[in-house]
């Protein structure tokens, strides 16, 4: 909050938030400008609010303002870490002020200085492929080791895939929530949460106690998409929330880039999609940077890569076409046979020494993957996950 907001000042703020959904974060912005500030849009009065063209329900809800939910508020204000920021105040982030539908106030728990930092949003499914996850966690922690603060929605998936990348490495990340702060959504990713709230920050225009409701999250979108430079899609359907964020991305100037795909694979559509409208291909981080026009070296490009425990040479003829046949979407044992032309008994036992050599990955689905990526830090943090 900015320096010398009174304490009066500041539950009339708050008042205003907790009855944005009624009004809209739009229709809030252009009372404002009318009024100068929430204290005079309340005493204002309802011959003034019906003149400007109010609803009744806008109306009521004005002249009766929910004082004790008001209160709860500033009490958890008082937890350490724990604090709201007004779009008037002086570090309010100026591309997020730049877009016509800027919240009027955010709250926040964790490190409001990241506020400063150039953001890049990563976005995807909530059930992505393994391949996509592991794309989404590189992409993550090659940005964040350059600098950038990465933005996504803390959702399941490609959102948590891009935090727990930036956080492997140490770097800077913004959770942008669809609900109230109070409110864990969704319960799986409680650690990831309490992750970035100790070591980045967690923000969120819903007053505390909003539910996860579907109508909230598009509008969490715009946020992600409005704080940052660019945004990378990376899986997603053609009907999704990713591709929202992306449109609202192109509404508000900012770059959208997106990651190819099988063919076959339905989260890669959404992507494709938007490749043929415009969108930037992205294979690794050098692509987005040259789009930046930064530059880096080949081996920056390689963050994190390693390599097979025996080098591709030293594997004789037959693991080779076993792995030949093996595709870096997930490939079923059957293909892998047909495509090689040994018998079963022969590719199974193949594959599983490929696996052992970090060659290939086994899916949750018993399916194979040509292995891009074989960090120990992500085989860890894919444990147990399930990845659709």
């Amino acid at each position: 909050m900015k320096p010398g907001m009174e304490q009066e000042e500041l539950r009339f703020w708050i008042a205003l938030n907790i009855i944005n959904p009624i009004l809209g974060a739009r229709r809030a912005n252009q009372l404002l400008q009318h009024f100068t500030n929430p204290q005079d849009l309340f005493e204002a009065g309802s011959l003034a609010w019906q003149a400007l063209g109010l609803s009744e329900l806008a109306c009521n809800a004005l002249a009766k303002p929910d004082w004790p939910a008001v209160d709860a508020t500033l009490l958890w204000l008082e937890v350490s870490h724990h604090g709201l920021i007004c779009r008037d105040d002086p570090d309010y982030p100026l591309s997020l002020a730049e877009i016509t539908d800027s919240p009027f106030l955010l709250y926040y728990k964790g490190d409001s200085s990241f506020f400063e930092r150039q953001q890049l949003a990563v976005v995807g499914s909530r059930n992505p492929t393994r391949s996509g996850y592991e794309t989404a966690y590189d992409l993550a922690a090659g940005a964040a080791k350059l600098g950038f603060t990465i933005t996504s929605g803390m959702a399941l998936g490609i959102d948590a895939a891009a935090h727990h990348g930036a956080l492997s490495v140490s770097g800077a990340t913004i959770a942008v929530a669809g609900t109230g702060l109070d409110v864990i959504y969704p319960s799986k990713n409680k650690g990831l949460e309490n992750e970035i709230e100790s070591k980045g920050l967690i923000i969120s225009e819903f007053p505390l106690g909003t539910k996860p409701l579907g109508r909230n999250f598009p509008l969490r979108n715009r946020i992600i998409s409005g704080l940052s430079r660019g945004v990378i899609v990376v899986e997603a359907a053609l009907k999704s929330g990713s591709l929202i964020t992306a449109k609202q991305a192109l509404e508000q100037g900012r770059d959208v880039f997106a990651i190819p795909g099988s063919i076959h694979n339905p989260t890669s559509r959404g992507c494709h999609w938007l490749l043929r409208q415009g969108a930037k291909l992205v294979e690794n981080i050098g692509d987005i940077l040259e789009e930046f026009d930064l530059r880096l070296t080949q081996t920056e490009f390689d963050y994190g890569e390693e390599s097979p425990t025996i080098g591709l040479d030293n594997l004789d003829v037959g693991y080779r076409k076993v792995l030949e046949a093996v595709d870096f979407d997930p490939t079923n044992v059957d293909q892998v046979i047909d495509r090689c032309g040994l018998t079963a008994d022969v590719v199974c036992s193949m594959l599983l020494v490929l696996e052992l050599q970090n060659f290939v990955h086994i899916t949750s689905a018993g399916q194979y993957c040509r292995t891009r990526s074989s960090r120990d830090c992500i085989k860890e943090r894919l444990s147990g996950i399930s990845y659709g």
